[in-house]
């Protein structure tokens, strides 16, 4: 089984909420791509959509939507993710993830594409309060 540490990042408020993807929910991840638009039922989050828009594995490797595959590779990077050099034309060669969702990915970044019904908080306080309970 894996297990994905979600960040949901909402436009409309700026703020970021992070949620853990466990069991059946998580496996349906495995195997999507960096842009996709996902129904927010994945998150726990009903009548939301979100887009993937990266994540890293479990060294801190991120993805990169233009690389296909789940593998690691090094790339020869200049101004771009995974590398911000301080001098102007400097490139290095980093290790960098492919643009698909696999076992070794740790944490998926998402996007609110779509809002539901109610918000986010809303939501997560929900949960919060059912675990308390239990």
């Amino acid at each position: 089984m894996v297990d994905y540490k979600a960040v949901i990042a909402d436009p409309k408020t700026g703020k970021s909420y992070s949620k853990n993807v466990e069991g059946h929910y998580a496996n349906a991840l495995v195997g999507k791509r960096i842009g996709e638009v996902l129904d927010g039922i994945f998150v726990g989050l009903p009548g939301y959509k979100l887009k993937i828009t990266g994540g890293s594995d479990f060294d801190g490797v991120p993805m990169r939507k233009d690389l296909p595959g789940p593998k690691r590779r090094k790339v020869l990077v200049s101004e771009s993710t995974g590398f911000h050099p301080e001098d102007d034309g400097v490139r290095r060669r980093r290790s960098l993830r492919g643009n698909t969702v696999s076992p070794d990915i740790t944490q998926v970044n998402f996007i609110v594409n779509r809002h539901g019904p109610k918000s986010i908080e809303d939501l997560f306080k929900e949960e919060e309060q059912k675990e308390e309970n239990k």
